[in-house]
């Protein structure tokens, strides 16, 4: 069959391609920037797309065409510069159910969230259980979903988060340590979405994808450090308040284009534990879902996933120090312009290019500085960064070779900044 996967590079929506094209699927994926999947999964058709815009019967009409089964693995967690929750999960899928009639797609299956609940406070369990309630009022023969904590090899928003503070030294620390989580095994979600979309499922139901045994939230953290290899160290509960500020502080970002797994929706989603009904999916399998334990370990963890966890908190110290860094150096440069153009005027440079060097050096500082906490805008910065740096380098030494022995000139104080550059590169997210 032609099946199109809504959210094709996603945690899910990956595994759910990689068990299709196992099953002999001809795979067509969607979302928003597709460059890096088409290069990863050449094999799949790509159509880059924003749900959010895809609002009425019409936007979808054409993306159909051949199309015998969809699966909607799309989603957002928190409203912010490019998500809009109602767009996404209501009125998008909403306007699928009846794109998909129209056009004669009889299969959908629909990933949504346990949780999910029309009563709900939360905007996202609210608006998942709207466009859930959309896909089961439709003709379709429609399977909704419902896994819980999915862990994958590969790591993504929370669970990036859970391997992050489950390597952080000497303590374990955890916000709502005792709350109960039931896991589930990507592999096995993609296994769901295979028995739906094969036809081999009983159509019209909604299931919960989730292990037998829920666990406290720091019981979890525990069996990643173990997994990562790391010593035994005690789960330290860190107060509610700072869990508060955090999510405070992340949602703020959120405004910035950053998806942290720490904004307060995910934090309430934790409140209330992630629990589910694991009976149904066992009864129609023959067995429960894997565990926790039995997920690990068939992942297993190399240096990669330590490296990995290491560093995943130091990003947003590394990013902060260059915003502070090239924002004060632009400000300064712009304050004290009359010393720094005595400086180059005193090497042999004319009154108007040294002034002209100057305000253009200090107004890239702050522009890069700046940018560099736009998500959107971050790479683009990090790598402006290093061009000016090595121009900077490349100044100082024709300009000043002298200072190629001054531990406190300018390309002593260069090579910190590039270092830490590079470091921002090496672990910022494409996704």
């Amino acid at each position: 069959m032609k099946v199109l996967v809504l959210g094709g590079y996603g945690l899910i929506g990956e595994a759910v391609l990689e068990r299709l094209i196992e099953d002999g699927q001809d795979l067509v994926g969607l979302g928003r920037d597709v460059r890096e999947a088409r290069r990863r999964k050449p094999g799949v058709e790509w159509i880059a797309a924003d749900m959010s815009r895809l609002v009425a019967a019409a936007d979808w009409a054409p993306l159909l065409a051949g199309v015998e089964a969809l699966v909607n693995a799309a989603g957002a967690l928190q409203d912010g510069p490019r998500d809009h929750l109602d767009a996404v999960h209501r009125r998008s899928v909403a306007a699928l159910v009846t794109a998909c009639e129209q056009a004669g797609v009889r299969r959908l299956v629909q990933i949504s969230a346990i949780g999910a609940d029309l009563g709900s406070d939360d905007a996202f369990f609210r608006t998942k259980a709207e466009g859930d309630r959309a896909v089961a009022s439709s003709s379709l023969d429609w399977t909704i979903l419902r896994p819980g904590l999915v862990v994958a090899p590969a790591a993504y928003g929370g669970t990036a988060l859970l391997r992050a503070l489950a390597a952080f030294p000497c303590f374990v620390p955890a916000v709502l340590a005792d709350r109960p989580i039931q896991t589930v095994s990507v592999t096995e979600v993609a296994e769901a979405v295979s028995r739906a979309v094969g036809g081999s499922l009983a159509q019209g139901q909604v299931i919960d994808l989730v292990e037998e045994r829920a666990r406290p939230l720091g019981a979890i953290l525990l069996e990643f450090r173990a997994w990562l290899g790391l010593s035994k160290a005690p789960i330290v509960t860190v107060p509610a308040i700072v869990g508060r500020l955090a999510g405070m502080g992340a949602d703020g970002l959120g405004r910035l284009g950053w998806r942290s797994p720490l904004r307060s929706a995910a934090l309430a989603a934790l409140e209330n534990g992630v629990t589910g009904n694991p009976k149904p999916w066992a009864e129609i399998i023959g067995r429960p879902l894997q565990p926790l334990e039995t997920t690990l370990a068939a992942m297993p963890a190399h240096v990669q996933e330590r490296w990995f966890a290491r560093l995943w908190l130091l990003k947003p110290i590394v990013l902060a120090v260059l915003f502070a860094f090239w924002l004060v150096s632009g400000i300064v440069g712009l304050v004290r312009q009359e010393a720094a153009v005595e400086i180059l005027t005193s090497r042999g440079l004319p009154d108007g290019l040294a002034l002209g060097m100057v305000l253009a050096g200090s107004v890239a500082d702050i522009v890069v500085g700046a940018a560099v906490v736009v998500r959107p805008f971050a790479r683009s910065a990090l790598m402006a960064m290093i061009a000016i740096t090595l121009l900077y380098l490349a100044a100082a030494a024709a300009l000043a070779p002298d200072l190629w022995l001054d531990p406190l000139g300018a390309i002593v104080k260069a090579v910190p900044t590039l270092c830490l550059v590079l470091v921002a590169l090496a672990i910022s997210e494409e996704r």
